[in-house]
């Protein structure tokens, strides 16, 4: 009879979701050997392959993949029974803000690993523009926040570059008129950008909406009255990226950044900003070419 190890589970789920060894080893305060030397005691284990390490970098192969929900699941359920029967089980709620175009793909997987870890923790998410989130923030009233921003401040830590892009209908032919219809959320970071671009390339432009509303800004521009700026990847389905072939000003790259990830705070605050920081793993890039990705911020 073999029996499988929670602790070398618990590595190989760390591997799998951080992206590699050295930030499992961290996360697990454990050397990189000791992790590596487990990740191989697995294997040897179960008698197959679970990390395809031909590549730059680690990737799990198909007998990996279908592993990894075995092991979530047994990882889970051990810190649940210990949690359960010796009472050492953490409460309390974390205040999350994160801007409304970067919670999707990332925040909701997070938020489901998180949970599954402590199932008693809430995490209060609050969806709104960077400048209120920092605000609040300063405040004392989020825990930890993500922001859109055109720089890296000293006090954040950076998570990804995404480039900005100009998004109208599909189809649209807005973009072509002068002045030029601009539609974008009075309190987006983004549009301090836009006009300057505008204003550097000469283009004539008005204001075809005054709202705070992404959606009343996504409802004009998906009507072809307007175009807007966006990050890439995040346009939703009734927009699309405009293929302007130069007509409109480049809008450079954004900063996501994340405020609050103070390993001071606590064990389960640094898991949090941890599952954020694999989250976003998969946008990130080289700073000279990063990850090309992408609404209103």
């Amino acid at each position: 009879m073999r029996n499988l190890d929670v602790t070398t589970l618990r590595s190989f789920v760390a591997v799998a979701d951080l992206g590699g060894v050295t930030k499992a080893a961290g996360f697990l305060h454990l050397t990189q050997s000791a992790v590596s030397m487990q990740l191989k005691r697995l294997e040897e284990l179960i008698g197959v392959d679970l990390l395809d390490r031909s590549g730059r970098g680690i990737a799990l192969t198909p007998q990996g993949e279908q592993m990894l929900g075995y092991a979530r699941r047994m990882v889970t359920l051990n810190d649940e029974v210990i949690r359960r029967l010796t009472h050492d089980e953490f409460e309390g709620t974390i205040s999350l803000g994160v801007p409304h175009d970067i919670v999707y793909p990332a925040i909701p997987r997070v938020l489901q690993q998180f949970n599954a870890a402590f199932p008693r923790v809430k995490v209060k998410l609050h969806s709104s523009f960077t400048i209120e989130l920092k605000q609040q923030y300063q405040k004392g009233e989020m825990d930890l926040i993500l922001t859109t921003e055109a720089e890296r401040p000293a006090n954040a830590e950076p998570l990804c570059q995404m480039p900005l892009v100009w998004v109208g209908a599909p189809g649209g032919a807005s973009w072509r008129r002068r002045p030029l219809p601009f539609a974008s959320g009075r309190h987006c970071m983004f549009r301090p950008r836009a006009i300057a671009a505008f204003d550097r390339a000469g283009i004539e432009w008005e204001s075809a909406v005054q709202t705070d509303s992404d959606r009343s800004v996504e409802a004009t521009i998906s009507a072809d009255l307007a175009i807007g700026e966006m990050l890439e990847g995040t346009e939703p389905p009734h927009l699309e990226i405009i293929d302007h072939g130069g007509a409109l000003p480049d809008l450079g790259y954004q900063h996501i950044n994340m405020y609050g990830a103070d390993p001071t705070k606590g064990d389960v605050i640094a898991y949090l900003a941890e599952l954020i920081r694999a989250g976003f793993q998969p946008m990130r890039g080289r700073p000279e070419h990063p990850v090309r990705l992408g609404v209103v911020g």
